[in-house]
């Protein structure tokens, strides 16, 4: 997939629990998204997991969203039930703070 040129990509990460696959794999948590700067909307999604079905779960959570909506962070709370709940909460606001910090430079 090609992006448009006033798409931004950002990265937010966290660490996950000991035991958690994700950390034994990985070492942490990773979020990746591509965001439209123009307006903020989530293009894309993709994130560090052991399973097709997490990273396909979180990318429907998330995709063709505001970065900005304060309603994630409860979606995620209420709908993502994986070990890795805490960590992807962490990472997307990681992801939020960095992408704030890019659009207002």
């Amino acid at each position: 997939m090609v992006y448009h040129k006033d798409t931004v990509f950002v990265i937010g990460d966290a660490k996950s629990s000991q035991k958690n696959p994700i950390t034994i794999r990985f070492n942490q948590f990773f979020i990746g998204l591509v965001i439209d700067r123009m307006n903020g909307r989530i293009v894309d999604v993709e994130c560090s997991a052991t399973i097709n079905l997490t990273t396909r779960f979180v990318h429907s959570l998330l995709s063709g969203r505001l970065i900005n909506d304060p309603d994630i962070v409860d979606d995620i709370r209420t709908r993502y039930f994986g070990s890795s709940q805490k960590a992807l909460i962490v990472a997307f606001c990681d992801a939020v703070k960095k992408y704030n910090q890019i659009i207002h430079q």
